[in-house]
């Protein structure tokens, strides 16, 4: 298994091992040692989803209030989704990027995001199903989304006539979000995650 940093803080990329003989195949998907290791402290494992979308479906651009806010870890069981991590950090030094990552049935690559940055995805295909892990379990109350094809944004999704929810093609722009004062602090984010570093177990990591 290899995890990298991508370009946004906060970010990473899992790449797994995948061993195959005449029967199919065997991988680990995820090690909460090896990502602890990279990210600082163990992911804490409150919920977990299966999102299962028709192409072209675009979910997204999801956040949560931090604290607790909600880290992810996120992988693809059945056909394709281009993965999208924003930083949607107040003062971050790369607020506003975004990356991409194909997350599929083939290479079987996962993405961990750590809690403030904003997520979405495009199905690439029909049926494409994603399994994740979050930190903490839904909270209505702390959930707030921004329109995903805000050109503010600039997502380039790989899609001609993406199909959202009632509730993403409503949301907000992002100018209307920052107006509103929600969108989340790059300093509270980074308090937040050094004060998870400090409570890691010495044990597990």
């Amino acid at each position: 298994m290899k995890i990298r940093p991508m370009g946004i803080e906060g970010a990473w990329e899992i790449s797994p091992q995948q061993f195959t003989d005449p029967r199919g195949l065997f991988l680990e998907w995820y090690r909460f040692d090896r990502l602890a290791e990279a990210v600082g402290h163990p992911l804490r494992l409150a919920q977990a989803n299966i999102s299962v979308s028709a192409r072209d479906v675009v979910r997204g651009v999801h956040f949560a209030d931090v604290p607790p806010g909600q880290a992810k870890y996120i992988t693809c069981v059945r056909g394709a989704v281009l993965d999208v991590v924003v930083d949607l950090r107040l003062g971050s030094p790369t607020f506003l990027r975004w990356e991409g990552v194909r997350l599929d049935d083939t290479d079987r690559r996962a993405v961990y995001l750590a809690e403030g940055l904003g997520h979405g995805f495009c199905a690439l295909t029909d049926d494409a199903t994603i399994a994740y892990f979050c930190s903490t379990t839904y909270n209505p109350s702390g959930e707030h989304t921004v329109h995903p094809l805000d050109e503010e944004l600039g997502i380039e999704w790989p899609s001609r006539a993406p199909l959202l929810s009632a509730r993403d093609a409503a949301a907000p722009s992002l100018a209307q979000a920052r107006s509103a004062g929600v969108l989340p602090q790059y300093a509270i984010c980074r308090d937040y995650a050094v004060s998870l570093d400090a409570g890691a177990h010495p044990g597990l990591v």
